[in-house]
């Protein structure tokens, strides 16, 4: 498994202290790999206009390449876990595979429409490479209601995984995902499983959405979409997180199986 992280978070996400994917899939014997996307943690933000969604989309499909030849021996493929800009950027990759050998797809906090007044908010942000977002800020777009999750867990993934973005992302992400995404959708050719919170603050988002999403993965042979009720954006970090997070685990275990020995 290849997990690829939202924005403002480094792939310390996936090992947020009782949030921990990484810890599950060991439980599972699952071998994982969380990378630093650019811009993140120690790997270099890509130059400007280039660290849009397909720009890295491009450089991350050249480094799995290498994460293949390291890590890849003795397993049946990749499979790509995405969240938030991180999933539609697992979703590009996965429609242009370049000769990886994906074979599953699983997102989470990604819709195809954002909410359109956005778009002006972002480009507004300061002419910066990274942004941060102020912590009480940041919480009201993450997280849910009170009593979905554990009140220290706003504090504690901000601490142990928190990062300012890039701000080609967080621009790109409201520009042309809209636009784009069908498209992208439409051309990936292996099973997906793809979760969304019923209250997401960052998308436009409701049962009829999930639908299209879902009807968007024309070429997809299995499609597995469903809406988690009382969860914000970061569903990882709320109390439904761990069945996200174990049946992203199952559905990697079984795109595997079903693939020919």
């Amino acid at each position: 498994m290849v997990a690829l992280h939202g924005g403002t978070y480094t792939s310390a996400y996936f090992d947020v202290p009782g949030a921990s994917l990484m810890a599950q899939a060991a439980a599972c014997h699952i071998p994982i790999v969380a990378p630093d996307r650019p811009g993140y943690g120690g790997s270099p933000i890509l130059p400007p206009r280039e660290g849009t969604i397909r720009g890295q989309a491009r450089a991350l499909t050249a480094a799995l390449h290498d994460a293949w030849q390291r890590y890849g021996a003795g397993t049946r493929g990749i499979v790509l876990i995405g969240h938030s800009i991180g999933g539609a950027i697992a979703a590009t990759i996965a429609s242009e595979p370049d000769g990886l050998p994906i074979i599953g797809l699983a997102v989470s906090g990604v819709c195809m429409n954002t909410p359109p007044e956005h778009k002006p908010m972002w480009e507004q942000l300061p002419d910066v490479p990274l942004v941060e977002i102020p912590p009480e800020a940041k919480a009201q777009f993450m997280f849910g209601p009170p009593g979905s999750f554990d009140v220290d867990m706003p504090d504690i993934s901000a601490r142990v995984a928190g990062a300012g973005a890039p701000k080609d992302e967080l621009v790109d992400i409201v520009s042309t995902w809209s636009s784009s995404a069908p498209s992208v959708l439409g051309r990936i050719a292996v099973p997906v499983h793809y979760r969304q919170a019923e209250i997401d603050h960052l998308w436009i988002c409701g049962q009829q959405e999930v639908d299209s999403f879902a009807k968007a993965l024309a070429n997809a042979p299995r499609v597995d979409a469903a809406m988690m009720r009382n969860t914000g954006h970061c569903v990882d970090f709320h109390r439904v997180g761990r069945a996200l997070q174990l049946q992203q685990l199952a559905f990697a275990l079984q795109c595997a199986a079903e693939l020919p020995r």
